[in-house]
C-alpha cells in the first residue's frame, strides 16, 4: 500500500519508499528472528556471537557500534551469553577500563553449527530478487544509511 499522504511529491515519494522498506524489513526480520529463536537465541545474542565469530574478540563498545545497539543493551546481551558460557569477559592488561569479549569453545561451536543455516535462510529470503537486484538493493541501502549518518 502506498502512502495516502497528500503533501508534496517529495514527501509522498519518501513515505512510499519508507513504508515498503519497513514492510520488507519486518518480513525478513520475522523469518530470520524465528530461525534464530529456534536455536534458543535472541536476535541480539545471535548478532553478538556472529560478530565475534567473524571479527574476533572486541570490547563492548565496538560490538555496540557494529550492531548499532546501545551500551546497556549490549551489556545485557553479553551478561546473558556469559551466563550460558558462550562468551567470556577479559579485562585488558594495558587499560583496565577495557573489557574484551571473546567466544568460548561452546560459543564458537554453537555459531559454527548454526551460521550455515542462517546464511542459507537469508539467501532463500532474497531469492525473489535477481543477483543484480540484490546488489542494487545493497548499494542503495548503504547509500541511504551513509547519507543519514
Amino acid at each position: 500500500m502506498a502512502t495516502r499522504h497528500k503533501g508534496p511529491a517529495r514527501e509522498r515519494r519518501a513515505l512510499d519508499a519508507f513504508i515498503k522498506l519497513t514492510r520488507a524489513y519486518d518480513r525478513v526480520a520475522a523469518r530470520v528472528g524465528q530461525q534464530v529463536s529456534d536455536q534458543g537465541l535472541t536476535p541480539g545474542q545471535f548478532g553478538v556471537l556472529e560478530t565475534l565469530f567473524h571479527l574476533g574478540p572486541m570490547n563492548q563498545t565496538e560490538i555496540g557500534r557494529k550492531l548499532l545497539r546501545s551500551g546497556p543493551h549490549v551489556t545485557m546481551v553479553i551478561d546473558n551469553l556469559e551466563k550460558r558460557a558462550l562468551v567470556t569477559r577479559t579485562r585488558s592488561a594495558e587499560d583496565r577500563r577495557v573489557i574484551q569479549i571473546s567466544l568460548t569453545a561452546a560459543g564458537r561451536d554453537l555459531i559454527e553449527r548454526i551460521f550455515p543455516a542462517h546464511a542459507t535462510c537469508i539467501a532463500d529470503l532474497f531469492a525473489g530478487l535477481t543477483v543484480d537486484e540484490q546488489e542494487s538493493l545493497a548499494a542503495l541501502c548503504k547509500k541511504l544509511g551513509t547519507s543519514i549518518a
